[in-house]
């Protein structure tokens, strides 16, 4: 099985896609001439041609609009931003125009449009483009959210939202790009709301999303090496819909819950998760259920201190000692 980047994944389902589904295009700031800002659609311009791949004007507002009445007309736009920080210049178009037409016309109008781009921290780039709003969006009523942590799960967790008739807000990592997985040539998907366990653990139940993952999976590495403590990693792979029988399956199994996540704590992800498992596995639980976010500030712009205000594999670590 070949090993590939997560910017050559995702290009790949891209290419996929377009060949495919004649009403697939791309659309974006840079993605055409320029190859995209983080070159993950290096190639298809010139592969694909002007009606497949669009430059569009450097406005948020005018071209997720201009996504979104496309898709209410036909076509599936795959729209990427050049951060998810940028998505609160849309924020209209994505959450009264995308979120709510299903619902607003009786479901005679459907909205398939995919919105992708980095949503993170971690690059020194400062408060303003370093937002994490998978709690944001998993909030709307008719958005679905994906934030994929490998390869693997970028590819067909791609191609699976493309195919889907709801919108899609899909979320990627600036520090994943250049990793390296195993990926599949033939073809796969991955179905949205479908959780995987990335390691199998009898003690406590490491449960995150996206690049946090990672940071879980280091984690429980150094809790066996170093204490005998077997962690199980459970990756979310999606927001909304939630895999909440995964969650509960894992749990139920090892007592003990620690959840992981890069956004912010207040009305975080794992709060809502917290909140679920105190209501349906309070008797599984032999410890609180603990979080791991990252510091509640704006995000720091100097290079030295950003990464101590993302959750690190020693916190983990820490936090699983004091409940096991």
């Amino acid at each position: 099985m070949p090993e590939i980047t997560y910017r050559e994944a995702l290009r790949h389902a891209l290419a996929e896609e377009i060949e495919r589904d004649e009403n697939v295009v791309l659309l974006g700031e840079e993605v055409a001439e320029y190859d995209g800002a983080y070159k993950v659609t290096e190639g298809l311009w010139k592969r694909f041609g002007d009606k497949r791949v669009v430059d569009t004007p450097i406005s948020e507002a005018a071209f997720i609009g201009m996504g979104v009445g496309a898709s209410m007309l036909g076509l599936r736009p795959v729209m990427e931003l050049m951060f998810w920080s940028f998505a609160t210049v849309a924020w209209d178009q994505i959450v009264n125009n995308a979120g709510f037409v299903r619902y607003m016309s009786g479901g005679l109008i459907n909205c398939p449009i995919v919105i992708r781009g980095p949503a993170n921290g971690g690059t020194n780039v400062g408060a303003t483009h370093s937002h994490t709003p998978e709690n944001m969006l998993a909030n709307i009523p008719g958005l679905k959210v994906v934030c994929p942590a490998t390869a693997y799960d970028a590819k067909g967790l791609m191609k699976s939202a493309i195919r889907d008739n709801d919108p899609v807000m899909f979320m990627e990592n600036t520090l994943l790009y250049g990793e390296k997985w195993e990926v599949p040539s033939e073809e796969y998907l991955i179905p949205l709301g479908v959780a995987d366990v990335k390691r199998e653990g009898s003690d406590v139940s490491l449960i995150a999303h996206g690049r946090a993952v990672l940071t879980a999976l280091k984690a429980a590495e150094l809790l066996a090496a170093e204490h005998d403590i077997q962690a199980e990693v459970i990756d979310l792979r999606s927001i909304r819909p939630l895999d909440e029988e995964a969650i509960l399956k894992s749990v139920r199994k090892t007592h003990r819950a620690v959840l992981i996540e890069e956004n912010k704590p207040f009305c975080g992800v794992d709060a809502q998760i917290s909140s679920m498992l105190m209501e349906k596995a309070f008797d599984d639980l032999d410890a609180p259920v603990l979080r791991i976010s990252a510091i509640d500030a704006p995000a720091i712009y100097s290079p030295a201190l950003e990464p101590l205000q993302l959750p690190r594999p020693t916190d983990i670590v820490s936090k699983v000692l004091s409940i096991c």
